[in-house]
């Protein structure tokens, strides 16, 4: 995986060997370097996830709609 790609490049890492066995498992990869390269991926993923959820609650907060309570659950 990291010998096909020109961008990567040749770092050394002092990791907890239990943590990083555990993970490789949990994300089915082969080696030590593709867990890496798959946890990476899964932590941009998810800023990236969190990152639009933000956005569209921003924008729909400032939309100004007025949400109704049909059940009489919320209260005023």
């Amino acid at each position: 995986m990291a010998t096909t790609n020109p961008g990567t490049i040749h770092k050394h890492f002092r990791l907890d060997q239990v943590k990083l066995k555990r993970a490789q498992k949990v994300l089915e990869a082969a080696t030590e370097t593709e867990t890496v390269e798959r946890a990476l991926d899964l932590a941009i993923s998810e800023y990236e996830r969190n990152r639009m959820v933000e956005e569209g609650n921003r924008k729909f907060l400032k939309s100004g709609i007025s949400i109704r309570d049909v059940f009489g659950a919320l209260g005023d």
